[in-house]
């Protein structure tokens, strides 16, 4: 295919975005940008009873948080707009009748009622294969049983009624799938499916085919999901006479539990205590539920993880940026497999990715962070307690939850640590440490003059450093495990150090 590549992506607003729609999003975006093609972003609202009103803003900013923003869209317009389905209905209908005249799809006047006894008919007599085709259209209200006439005068006098594609009873329905090879599936075992809604409006296989076409859409890069309709927008193709510029396809495989039993779902992700969703939303309930970024996800780190789930670059190599991205990715090699959702390997990605942003910008998180808590430090302490947590963090809020220790005296020491560590050996070493620290100059309170100190200390009682060590770091902190303790002294200044392990050793020895 020769013709510049344009791909979509095409949510229903009808609440949060699922994080597999944000992989959806993501893939058809680097193609879109690998080729120096358009990325298009169309809502699909074709179902007005399950519309939520802040779902389309709630897509855009998901999207513009990770940097994967469209070229055309409702907001920003562009050549085919519109690009909201409820503003094409005009559209749709000129093309469905298209349909109908030339006998590829057909009126059905059936109730509710009439439909459900159908099916039940269909229950008794023990048939597999419950839908309304070529072998049970022929009992029900439609374009086949009625006649010319008869379906005139039902339109005349406004009675409801649909319009099914007339699918063909024996033909076998071939595609190429980029992702999956060729597929081949029997006309006999698809159903005549609605294109157009009682209420005016298409169904999504009417509309999105009619879309792609229009919008001249290369690619339709879309969830697994999605794969059991395909040969029925392959029909449509054919239908409209549209073959020879029939997209090509690519179902994405399926995102699933991290024990890879199963789709991802929000119940499973509420299990295992990650979220589900990009960003922070309100359910209609009024629950507030916790996206990614809320949860300390930085962008580049889910693009990362994103990636990688069903796609893999045929070599070892795990860490890839956008541009990264765009020069290696190809869907030849998305897996047909569902990818299991390994909630820590996102941290992983997180951990990398944070580490790799310039101290300016930590110390300015863990600003942010501590005047959350009404804590507040000034950049050449926020300098050194980054340079002192920055490899120990996964989260942008782990700078400040981790360094709570430095702002606040322990009430509470670690019981074990102490029940191994408090001996009379390790209590005389705190004590002439204690003795040794006050005799530092403010001017030398610094990490090497402190460390040089400890280790002279502890050389001259003859101890053991693993024997003591603990004890002084839950004097000072309260745990039994963390930074380097020299750095901690440094950071804390003489006067809070010399009252913590003197609190240390009122309280604990007392009780030993």
């Amino acid at each position: 295919m020769n013709k510049p590549v344009r791909v979509r992506f095409a949510p229903s607003p009808t609440g949060a975005l699922h994080i597999g729609g944000v992989r959806t999003a993501l893939f058809n975006y680097i193609l879109a940008r690998q080729t120096g093609g358009q990325f298009l972003l169309r809502i699909e609202d074709t179902d007005q009873t399950r519309q939520v009103a802040w779902a389309e803003q709630y897509i855009v900013d998901s999207l513009q948080w990770l940097g994967i923003m469209p070229d055309e869209s409702p907001w920003q317009g562009g050549p085919h707009a519109p690009y909201r389905q409820s503003e094409r209905k005009a559209i749709y209908h000129q093309y469905v009748q298209q349909l109908v005249a030339s006998g590829h799809a057909y009126y059905a006047f059936d109730t509710e009622e009439e439909l459900n006894a159908l099916r039940e008919r269909l229950v008794a007599a023990k048939v597999d294969n419950l839908q309304y085709n070529a072998a049970t259209r022929g009992t029900m209200k439609n374009s086949f049983t009625l006649t010319e006439a008869e379906v005139k005068t039902r339109l005349d006098a406004g009675e409801p009624y649909v319009i099914r594609f007339n699918m063909p009873r024996k033909e076998e329905v071939r595609f190429h799938d980029l992702i999956r090879g060729w597929i081949m599936v029997h006309s006999s075992t698809l159903d005549d499916k609605v294109l157009m809604k009682s209420d005016g409006m298409p169904t999504y296989h009417l509309a999105n085919v009619v879309d792609d076409y229009l919008m001249q859409i290369t690619h339709v890069i879309r969830g697994e999901e999605w794969l059991p309709s395909a040969p029925l927008h392959v029909l449509l193709y054919k239908a409209f006479g549209w073959e020879q510029v029939m997209p090509q396809f690519a179902h994405l495989p399926l995102l699933l539990r991290p024990d890879g039993n199963g789709k991802l779902s929000k119940r499973d992700a509420d299990a295992h205590g990650f979220p589900i969703f990009p960003l922070q939303w309100t359910s209609p309930e009024g629950e507030q539920v916790a996206g990614f970024r809320e949860a300390g996800y930085l962008p580049e780190a889910m693009i990362n993880f994103l990636a990688l789930l069903g796609w893999n670059p045929g070599n070892d190599q795990e860490i890839f940026d956008l541009d990264a991205l765009k020069a290696t990715f190809s869907l030849e090699r998305i897996n047909k497999a569902g990818a299991k959702f390994d909630i820590k390997k996102a941290q992983w990605f997180n951990q990398h990715y944070l580490r790799q942003k310039p101290d300016e910008q930590l110390v300015a998180l863990l600003q942010a962070g501590l005047q959350t808590q009404n804590i507040s430090a000034d950049a050449s302490k926020a300098a050194k307690i980054v340079a002192l947590m920055k490899d120990r963090v996964t989260f942008p809020h782990d700078f400040w939850r981790e360094a709570g220790f430095l702002f606040e005296a322990p009430t509470q020491y670690d019981a074990q640590v102490i029940a191994k560590s408090w001996t009379p050996e390790a209590v005389a070493f705190l004590e002439s440490f204690l003795n040794g620290l006050k005799q530092v100059p403010a001017a030398e309170w610094q990490a090497d003059t402190l460390k040089h100190l400890l280790h002279e200390t502890i050389e001259k009682q003859g101890l053991k450093i693993g024997k003591v060590m603990p004890a002084l770091r839950v004097s000072l902190t309260g745990a039994g495990a963390g930074p380097d303790l020299a750095a901690i002294m440094e950071i804390l200044g003489s006067e809070p150090t010399l009252a913590r392990i003197g609190q240390a050793l009122e309280k604990i020895a007392v009780k030993n």
